[in-house]
Parts: structure tokens; C-alpha cells; sequence
């Protein structure tokens, strides 16, 4: 498998960041409410370039892994135009693709969503069980083929 995914940075109890996890054991800051520059969402400033440099790891090509995870393709993920194409890499590409998604969110969060090779299952508090063992499924589906 290859891919990432982030994790809440937190002091004193409070959220203060996200942190980026690689399923290869490499980590980086995605965003922190002290970091400067020009890209925020909400209270929290974005480390694009940092971000960018973290998914020169990611491999995706043929000869790329039987399954990419990423945890998430959310708003401050989609500021960058690396991971932009690096999600259509990903669709485009031989490996399936694991990936969770808000609701609602940017342009290129609902063009992904829209396309016809994407399968969107929706999760909630009460039937999160259910869900699990449904995305479970289809990842061995798409891993045998």
C-alpha cells in the first residue's frame, strides 16, 4: 500500500495542527494555527510547500502499490496543485484508490465525487459498522482484481 494520512496535532488539549502520516512511516505538517504564509483554512495556515514535498513519496505509477490510502482529500489538501494531480494520477491509474472525502468542499472535491468511476459511500456515527465491513468489502474486490 502507499498513501497518507493525517492526524490531529494537539497542545493543552486543543487542536492546533494536522499532521501528515505516510503509510511509510514518513511524517510532516500539513497545517498549524502559528505557521504563516498566504494559504488558510480557517485558523489554520497551510504548509503547501511542505505538503508538496511530503507527496514526492508517493508512488503511483504500473509498477505502483495493489492499493493507495489517502486520508483525506479534504479543503487544504485540494489547495495544492501537486495533490490535485496527484488524486487524478491516482483514478486514472492501475492501482484503486481509498481515499475519504468531505461532504462538501471545493470545485475539485465535487468534479472527483462526480466522476462515473468513483464510488462514494457515505459514513455516519450510527452505522459506522455497517459501512466498515461495505468499504471492507469492496477493497478486497478491488484489490483481487
Amino acid at each position: 500500500m502507499a498513501g497518507f494520512y493525517t492526524e490531529e496535532i494537539r497542545k493543552d488539549g486543543e487542536r492546533v495542527g494536522f499532521a501528515l502520516i505516510g503509510l511509510d512511516g514518513r511524517r510532516g505538517i500539513l497545517s498549524h494555527v502559528e505557521a504563516k504564509g498566504p494559504h488558510r483554512v480557517g485558523r489554520y495556515g497551510v504548509d503547501v510547500p511542505g505538503f508538496e514535498s511530503f507527496l514526492q513519496g508517493i508512488q503511483t505509477g504500473n509498477t505502483g502499490p495493489c492499493l493507495i490510502v489517502i486520508d483525506e482529500i479534504g479543503k487544504m489538501e485540494c489547495i495544492s496543485g501537486r495533490f490535485r494531480s496527484l488524486i487524478r494520477e491516482c483514478l486514472d491509474g492501475p492501482s484503486p484508490l481509498l481515499a475519504t472525502i468531505a461532504l462538501r468542499g471545493t470545485p475539485a472535491m465535487e468534479a472527483i465525487k462526480a466522476r462515473p468511476d468513483v464510488r462514494l459511500i457515505t459514513m455516519a456515527r450510527g452505522d459506522r459498522e455497517i459501512r466498515y465491513q461495505e468499504v471492507l468489502g469492496e477493497v478486497r474486490r478491488l484489490v483481487r482484481e
